[in-house]
């Protein structure tokens, strides 16, 4: 905070203004600035636009308006570029040259002047890239590059972006393999790919207040060399942001991070010292950290890691945050007698710590205290940093006053306790200060031990008995003239707390009653009032009675309870404490030490017991692949309440965590600590097997192996890791050892010319990291990859067995290797085999059923094998015609007749006609009523 200079202001004359006009106290008023210029990027060449700043004060009379620009004042009139609507100026063809710079507006009435804050007038232009042919840049399949963009001169700050081969093809990067820095305009590719070949062009474009202008470069030729051995690489960042950025409080930042490797890395980033800004949102993951209305709490070393499964790249940066100036204290307009004296003070706060500066009438105020009528005027304080500045106004007016009682009399009925004390002032309005007397009657009043009389004005009379009442004159008087007042004192009975309240302790949720009883002069009402620990309480309605009733008592209404009881003429209090008794609050100072593998000390400091011992400690934990706070095991199991550390065991290697600590007691649990910073436990061999370990199919020749990958890092317990897979043919007793490195592979593929088709083997993995290996997974069995079959099924038969079902069967052809099933195709006699539908079988077999058929229609069937390689060779077709339909019609006239516990059910047949199958019997159903 910076607190300006006081500056003491005296006068002895009356208010005048600039122009000498005098300015009527209670009439007029100085300026007030309603809206003021701002700041404005005008393009270049644009030269037959206008500008206009704008400027409008509230002022009686009204105010005129002047303006400066880098402190010299524009001749408003006399050049015809330059015209004032009300208080607006504006510019007619403004060009850079002449028109650039700082404008201020000033507002002036006969009550004094005041300056607006500076805008700034800046021209913005984007000149055209070189006509200059581009030099065709190289890269090979799998390795970073980046095309510069050498973006040409400009004002202010330009967007970027690119585009391939013809406009508007714009490149996209949201798979993550391009990047367009917004600082220097560069394209980066983090894995370059063959069809990446192609010419390239970088797209500005400036953004101004009333225009936006665009261009782009010349092509940029990249050509992308295959390489069908390209090495996978660890990540390497190229794009880094400052290792020192200066941001501005409530603006948004940014801070750019990207780097090359293959595969493509992933970008996350974290703040070191704390929890990275939830309002960071999406952009925690990607190469942009964006941080919106930034604040001091952002301020810190922010880190950005680049992964994948080769490896990460890890760059460290720290943002600053500055702030302009903003006032905590500013002046305000104010009334002074002549040759007295006035304090002003303004407060500001701001980084860097603003400097302070007065103005009087828009012009440097001198130092020096100054008399006459040039304390008179419009004020104003300046604070102001390389950010910015303030204006803080303020108008003085100078009083001269003969006394006068009209407006502030002496109260005409004065009350006061018999006992006590009472106070008269004497507050007549007069400038300079007049000479202030008292009398009772024709006696004047001196101080004596019961009575004082102050310098400026005020009898005091204490220890007041009947004796004293009375009227009681002041008297004021100066060189302009004299005047006076009288009161009247009325002394009244005292009043007594009767019965006062007492010491109380209850239980959090507990009632409790404080009792406050009184006595007090008859003719005077009485009301009662509380405070708790001196602050008052906000009772509905001010109380008759004094009794005050707390309804579940909650830790935050312990402390001193002050009954007051209150007359108009003077009061009684008496005090009595309140115990709460609650949970614990929270404990403090919690430090994370002695960081391990699985385990992690905890060191704080007791909190507040509430009245209550503490019995016992519980720690609570979360880690950033589970976002709710659970109870951790510690040692020791149970930690008693004179604790002031434990261990948390059973943590996962190589995780961050963050911790809290609750402490309970009998009257239930208390709120968590602070929670710890972020930590992440030492790294450890892998303890966990790979799982899902299966596989088979491919090509012929290839053994298959897959595995389920761990999406997160709970298992991996260190950086640097892989899989180690073994497998041997079934039978043998060597295993082949395969290292792999790839954190997110899911399969490998072994391929050998003598590898027989569908062989079994059994496989097995484990995963390693830089701290060693872990244990072997279970052994499974995977087959090597089939052939297709090369026998036909023969001697293939198909049977109709109503209108819409058909048996095939068939005999199996030359012996099949794995575990083959069987194609069943069928068609109608007009269609193609290709429209053929299909139906498979669960295994290999010799014969199948074909439903959902159409009735009296001839199908052709051929039956084939087929495995994970394929199909094999089909058989010879066949010809069958389903049967013609049934009957659609059900019997007629059914009767029935009941004879003891048989039934006798009877119907008319039904007649098949010529295009329906024969009927060979009939379904009759009974049911329970």
């Amino acid at each position: 905070h910076v607190i300006g200079p006081e500056r003491r202001v005296c006068g002895d004359c009356l208010l005048s203004g600039p122009a000498g006009d005098v300015c009527v106290s209670g009439h007029d008023s100085g300026p007030v600035f309603e809206e003021q210029p701002t700041g404005l990027i005008y393009p270049e060449g644009l030269s037959e636009g206008k500008v206009t700043l704008s400027c409008q004060a509230r002022a009686s009379p009204a105010a005129t308006y002047r303006w400066r620009v880098n402190g010299t004042e524009v001749q408003v009139g006399m050049d015809p570029r330059y015209t004032l609507v009300a208080g607006n100026l504006v510019i007619s063809g403004p060009q850079p040259g002449r028109d650039a710079g700082s404008y201020q507006c000033l507002a002036i009435n006969r009550c004094g002047a005041i300056v607006s804050r500076a805008a700034n007038l800046k021209f913005g232009f984007l000149h055209d890239f070189p006509p200059d042919v581009r030099s065709p840049q190289t890269a090979y399949e799998g390795v970073g590059t980046f095309l510069a963009c050498q973006p040409p001169t400009h004002y202010p700050a330009l967007s970027y972006r690119w585009y391939l081969n013809e406009f508007p093809n714009f490149l996209k990067p949201e798979d993550g393999r391009w990047f367009v820095s917004q600082l220097t305009g560069n394209l980066y590719l983090a894995r370059a790919e063959p069809n990446d070949t192609g010419n390239y062009f970088c797209f500005t474009t400036i953004n101004m207040d009333i225009s936006t202008k665009s261009t782009f470069s010349k092509a940029n030729q990249l050509t992308v060399l295959s390489d069908a051995s390209a090495r996978k690489s660890a990540p390497v960042i190229k794009v880094r942001f400052a290792a020192e950025t200066y941001a501005l409080s409530g603006r948004t930042t940014q801070l750019e991070c990207y780097a090359y490797g293959n595969p493509v890395p992933k970008l996350r980033w974290r703040k070191v010292e704390g929890l990275l800004p939830a309002k960071a949102g999406k952009s925690a993951q990607s190469p942009t950290l964006t941080l919106p209305d930034l604040s001091f709490d952002d301020e810190g070393l922010y880190e950005c890691e680049a992964y994948n499964s080769e490896g990460s790249d890890t760059y460290q940066g720290r943002i600053n945050v500055q702030a302009q100036p903003e006032w905590l204290q500013v002046m305000s307009d104010s009334e002074v007698e002549i040759s007295s004296e006035l304090h002003w003070s303004c407060v500001a706060a701001g980084k860097p710590r603003p400097s302070i500066r007065w103005l009087r009438n828009g012009q440097p105020l001198s130092t020096q205290v100054i008399r006459g009528s040039h304390d008179s005027g419009m004020y104003q304080c300046v604070a102001e940093n390389k950010h910015g500045n303030v204006y803080s106004n303020g108008e003085l007016r100078v009083q001269v006053q003969a006394p006068d009682f009209r407006l502030r009399p002496v109260r005409r009925l004065v009350p006061a306790a018999r006992g006590g004390q009472v106070r008269m002032e004497c507050r007549p309005r007069a400038a300079p200060k007049p000479t202030l007397f008292w009398s009772r009657g024709t006696e004047l009043l001196v101080n004596s031990s019961r009575v004082t009389v102050t310098p400026d004005g005020v009898l005091m009379i204490h220890n007041i008995s009947r004796a004293d009442e009375g009227k009681y004159t002041c008297f004021a008087e100066n060189y302009l003239g004299k005047a006076n007042s009288t009161g009247h004192l009325s002394v009244r009975d005292a009043t007594k707390i009767t019965l006062a309240p007492s010491n109380a302790d209850i239980n959090q949720g507990d009632n409790a009653t404080l009792q406050c009883h009184a006595s007090h002069d008859p003719t005077m009402d009485l009301t009662f009032t509380w405070a708790l620990n001196g602050a008052p309480l906000d009772l509905e309605d001010p109380e008759t009675v004094g009794d005050l009733l707390l309804v579940n008592g909650q830790l935050s209404q312990a402390g001193v309870y002050t009954c007051t009881a209150q007359t108009v003429v003077d009061g009684a209090s008496s005090s009595a404490k309140l115990v709460v008794r609650g949970p614990p609050g929270p404990p403090g100072g919690l430090v994370v030490k002695n960081v391990a593998e699985t385990s992690v000390e905890l060191r704080w400091s007791r909190g507040y017991d509430n009245h209550s011992p503490i019995g016992k400690y519980i720690i609570m934990g979360r880690s950033t692949i589970a976002s709710d706070w659970k109870r951790m095991r510690t040692e020791p199991v149970n930690i008693e309440g004179n604790a002031e550390m434990a261990r948390v065991i059973g943590l996962l290697p190589w995780m961050d965590y963050e911790f809290q600590v609750i402490a309970s007691n009998i009257l239930g649990s208390g709120e968590p600590s602070v929670p710890s910073y972020i930590i992440r436990t030492q790294q450890s061999a892998p303890s966990v097997a790979p799982s899902g370990l299966g596989g088979g199919g491919g090509d012929r020749h290839e053994l298959i192996i897959t595995w389920t990958v761990r999406e997160n890092t709970e298992y991996q317990n260190g950086d640097g890791f892989g899989y180690t897979l073994a497998f041997r043919a079934k039978g043998t007793e060597s295993w082949t050892l395969v290292p792999i490195a790839h954190v997110d592979s899911s399969r490998y593929v072994h391929t050998n010319v003598s590898l027989s088709p569908y062989s079994p083997f059994e496989v097995k993995m484990k995963a390693f990291n830089r701290r060693g290996e872990g244990p072997f997974s279970q052994i499974a069995v995977v087959h090597s990859a089939e052939e297709e079959p090369t026998g036909a099924p023969a001697s293939l038969n198909a049977t109709a067995l109503s209108a819409f079902e058909i048996q095939v069967s068939w005999r199996a052809g030359l012996p099949l290797t794995g575990f083959p099933s069987l194609q069943i195709r069928y068609w109608r006699q007009h269609e193609r085999e290709a429209a053929a539908d299909r139906i498979r079988t669960a295994g290999p077999g010799t014969a199948a059923r074909v439903a959902g058929l159409r009735p009296s229609t001839r199908y052709h069937v051929a039956v084939l094998a087929y495995n994970s390689a394929g199909c094999g060779p089909s058989s010879p077709r066949t010809t069958v015609t389903t049967r013609r339909p049934p009957p659609n019609r059900p019997p007629g006239n059914v009767s029935w007749r009941t004879e003891g516990s048989s039934v006798t059910v009877r119907w008319d047949p039904v007649k098949a006609l010529h295009n329906e199958s024969a009927v060979l019997g009939y379904k009759v159903g009974i049911a329970r009523v």
